[in-house]
């Protein structure tokens, strides 16, 4: 098994917010909300690690009444997210707040649905955020969380890097970018934890092992629904 190693917990640059914006996360994150919706339409929905808000754009697209609050660390993703619901004129239905999803301060089982993609490979102590997002679920309520999952070894994941990141562009100013976008695919593939991981970690918290599933050849998934009598 590969060695997990660290990537920076927050990208926040000007740079990197667009880099990642640019990226074609259109499948994922429609594959994301139809899974979403088949286990629960409750509102209101913390999305927690939004980036720049695309999934929860694409939700409410999907589920005219949803409503989201949208939290990040990084002021820049932030501020092209805000950017983004602006343009799909959902600002009324989708708030975007610059909180710590490892302390988000915000009242426990608050939320009827709590969602994250692809936050916890950015967590240098994983089990802290996982807790965290189990502490905002209310009762009864779910918890939908998606991420990558770390390759057994090189092989595999330069052949997950050469399915999924594309063909490089042959103009040079867009070649420079895709090469950047495709080191930060790679580098997430190394940060990220296995379905058996995460099973680990939540286990802890009275998560059964099994709610943790591998979804695909690059993602597990962790759908736990909150007893209705858990605080």
């Amino acid at each position: 098994m590969l060695p997990r190693v660290l990537e920076p917990e927050v990208m926040d640059t000007a740079a990197e917010a667009r880099d990642y914006d640019a990226m074609d996360h259109a499948a994922v994150n429609a594959r994301f909300c139809e899974d979403l919706l088949e286990v629960t339409t409750a509102s209101p929905v913390l999305d927690v690690g939004t980036g720049t808000a695309q999934i929860p754009i694409e939700l409410c697209r999907r589920a005219p009444d949803a409503r989201v609050v949208a939290i990040d660390l990084a002021e820049h993703m932030l501020s092209l997210g805000r950017e983004n619901v602006a343009r799909a004129g959902l600002t009324s239905r989708i708030e975007l707040r610059r909180v710590d999803a490892k302390l988000t301060q915000l009242d426990g089982g608050s939320f009827p649905t709590v969602m994250s993609n692809s936050i916890v490979h950015h967590i240098p102590e994983p089990s802290v955020v996982l807790a965290e997002m189990w502490r905002l679920v209310a009762p009864g309520g779910w918890l939908f969380v998606r991420d990558l999952s770390r390759p057994d070894d090189e092989g595999t994941l330069d052949a997950l890097v050469a399915r999924y990141a594309g063909e490089p562009p042959s103009d040079p100013a867009a070649a420079a970018s895709f090469a950047h976008q495709r080191e930060l695919f790679r580098a997430s593939l190394h940060a990220a934890l296995t379905a058996d991981e995460v099973a680990d970690l939540v286990a802890p918290l009275g998560v059964p092992r099994a709610a943790v599933t591998m979804t695909s050849d690059r993602h597990w998934t962790l759908v736990a629904r909150k007893g209705p009598s858990e605080a």
